[in-house]
């Protein structure tokens, strides 16, 4: 008989070894009537059987039982050690995210969704995350009010972002869609008093976060405070236009990123004291970065009256548009000086992540535009998508589960099955 695996051979032949000693041998057979011959005899009888177990070499597939919601067999269980063999034995599977049946999805309609978001059940967890962003607030607030970030082992504040009180700005507008009275009146009086100085005063910002972060959410405040509508729909904090007016007081600092560099590709950081603008240290900007600031300017001209902050964000989309692809896909870094994509390296991980995001974003943005002049923003990202399909899309071996890798070295290159967390959200918000 010829055995292709050593683990079945072993088997059988401890299991021929064990029967013939059971069938043959009288003294064996005499002794398995008394207590402890029996007790013996099951003994090995119990260790074939752990051995033939621990033994299988096939796993069965996960996924597959997930798909068709059925419990997991133990089986599955890969078993490489004798110390937690049975701990993993008798572990429970995964728990996987409720789903509805497929006669019943698209079944709920906009009454009952509002009787889900009105019912108790829901009403309650919202004052739970609601207690729990307070609760967040009050330590940064007592240990690092100002400051860009608390460090909560050392009680401290640090600036991280260039000094802006980039917390205080960031949780302003959740803190006003949470309807949190105390924090609005707390965080915009603070962006009253202090933020408008420190913009004045302060060094070096990187260009993409500080867009995000600090103008993104003073415009934010400013819409989500009744701005658009000229009055102030919040009981606490400043004016909306104090918002307003300190958004374009950061963005014509940041603008000068922009209008400094040589090409439609901005520099990555600007000195917000002297009114100027730099190269990153290697003299590149990401590709992500320079792409991920249209939707604020964009929405900052429309507020202001004044075109220039779209004109020179838009710009950037406009060169890229002409630039060659992979399939749609592009590298992570760009060159400001030369405007020319720097490298092969395409992933949707950091650097390359919102530049796709953004292509739709800023399309659905314009609106009634969108049929315009804005089409190749749409063009862009639905051939994006197909190529992230094609070349990054691959399923793993044996459980066959969908992750998205990366070409380090471009399409030519060996593929990488490297998966952050930021390709997580970028792929199900994308492609999905």
């Amino acid at each position: 008989m010829v055995f292709k695996n050593q683990g079945v051979k072993r088997q059988w032949i401890m299991k021929q070894v064990i029967t013939q000693s059971l069938l043959t041998s009288n003294a064996k057979h005499d002794c398995i009537s008394c207590s402890t011959g029996k007790f013996l005899a099951l003994l090995m009888i119990f260790g074939l059987a752990y051995l033939m177990f621990t033994h299988k070499s096939a796993p069965h597939s996960v996924s597959q039982g997930q798909a068709e919601g059925i419990k997991v067999n133990t089986e599955v269980e890969g078993i490489s050690d004798s110390s937690g063999r049975f701990k993993r034995f008798w572990r429970k599977p995964p728990r996987l995210p409720p789903q509805l049946p497929p006669d019943e999805k698209g079944s709920i309609d906009n009454h009952e969704l509002q009787k889900l978001n009105t019912g108790s059940k829901w009403v309650d967890r919202q004052q739970r995350v609601k207690k729990a962003f307070i609760h967040a607030w009050s330590g940064y607030k007592m240990y690092a009010m100002g400051y860009d970030e608390l460090m909560p082992l050392s009680q401290r504040g640090v600036d991280g972002l260039g000094g802006l009180g980039a917390t205080v700005v960031d949780a302003l507008d959740t803190a006003l869609i949470m309807g949190a009275e105390e924090v609005v009146s707390e965080a915009g009086l603070w962006i009253e008093a202090h933020l408008s100085d420190r913009i004045s005063k302060k060094g070096q910002v990187n260009l993409f976060e500080t867009t995000i972060r600090v103008l993104g959410g003073l415009l934010s405040a400013y819409h989500l405070s009744g701005g658009e509508q000229g009055t102030n729909l919040t009981h606490k904090g400043p004016k909306p236009t104090v918002y307003l007016e300190t958004a374009r007081n950061l963005a014509d600092r940041l603008l000068l990123a922009f209008t400094s560099s040589p090409t439609s590709i901005p520099f990555s950081d600007v000195v917000l004291h002297d009114s100027s603008a730099h190269r990153a240290p290697d003299g590149l900007s990401s590709t992500a970065e320079v792409s991920t600031v249209q939707l604020e300017f964009n929405y900052l001209s429309t507020v202001s009256g004044d075109p220039r902050y779209s004109i020179e964000a838009m710009k950037v989309l406009e060169h890229i548009k002409d630039l060659p692809k992979v399939e749609g896909l592009v590298p992570i870094y760009i060159s400001p000086d030369s405007g020319e994509f720097s490298g092969e390296n395409i992933r949707l991980g950091s650097r390359g992540d919102s530049y796709y995001e953004y292509l739709i974003k800023v399309w659905l943005q314009q609106g009634r535009n969108r049929d315009g002049n804005f089409t190749y923003l749409y063009d862009m990202y639905e051939e994006a998508m197909r190529g992230v399909r094609h070349l990054l899309v691959q399923k793993s071996i044996p459980n066959g589960l969908v992750f998205v890798g990366e070409l380090p070295y471009g399409p030519k290159g060996s593929f990488s099955p490297k998966m952050d967390h930021l390709v997580h959200g970028a792929f199900s918000r994308y492609c999905c």
